[in-house]
């Protein structure tokens, strides 16, 4: 059985492989704030449960155990989100906090149970993907709004940020996922783009926007 330390290593291992499949320890520390010494001796554990490929001076990988273990851990935060939202009536920036805590409890039963009450949703309230009952994650063939060029139409599917400064100002914009957008403008000093909202209203988003955005054709 894993400490809550040890989950939140494994969970910010998960995240940072997104981008990359090798970790640093450098990446990893500046992730946790933790210091270095003190996240190589922590990695050096995670190995020792075979949940972690390390060796010394070089990146760190996940195992197949440690990969499935992560995604079990990321489940759990992503349903107890979604119960938040849907059943509890909490708004989209209120829900991480609570799920940070929620996530650690070891109850499997539990979260099948919050999983069968949602009705087996396969996204969270942010459009991240929820892991399946092995730890898989479904592929989300998602790009960043800013990456769209001029006239194209998408769908705003998720968000790359659960910042509550970032959400509440999608909600300020109002934005919802599931919008169509157009793209009518993109400025070319500072990159913000006018875009088109269900052929309803127009607005300007800077690139800081645009960058956690993510849609789908």
């Amino acid at each position: 059985m894993m400490t809550l330390t040890e989950e939140n290593y494994l969970k910010a291992m998960f995240h940072l492989s997104a981008e990359s499949v090798e970790v640093s320890v450098l990446d990893l520390s500046k992730n946790l704030s933790i210091k270095m010494p003190t996240v190589n001796s922590m990695a050096k554990k995670l190995a020792a449960k075979g949940l972690v490929i390390y060796e010394k001076y070089k990146p760190l990988t996940l195992t197949k155990e440690g990969k499935k273990a992560a995604g079990l851990i990321i489940r759990k935060h992503r349903l107890v989100e979604m119960f938040l939202v849907q059943k509890m009536g909490f708004a989209w920036d209120q829900v991480h906090e609570i799920a940070e805590q929620v996530e650690h409890i070891k109850s499997q039963i539990f979260f099948d149970r919050i999983d069968e009450l949602l009705d087996f949703p396969k996204v969270d309230p942010h459009g991240s993907p929820i892991p399946d009952k092995f730890g898989a994650v479904l592929h989300q063939n998602y790009v960043k709004l800013e990456q769209c060029i001029l006239n194209q139409k998408v769908v705003f599917k998720a968000v790359d940020s659960s910042q509550d400064s970032f959400l509440k100002l999608i909600d300020k914009l109002n934005l919802k996922l599931g919008d169509n957008i157009q793209v009518l403008d993109i400025q070319e000093y500072d990159k913000s783009m006018k875009v088109s909202v269900n052929d309803t209203f127009e607005i300007v988003l800077s690139q800081m926007v645009t960058s956690n955005i993510l849609v789908q054709s």
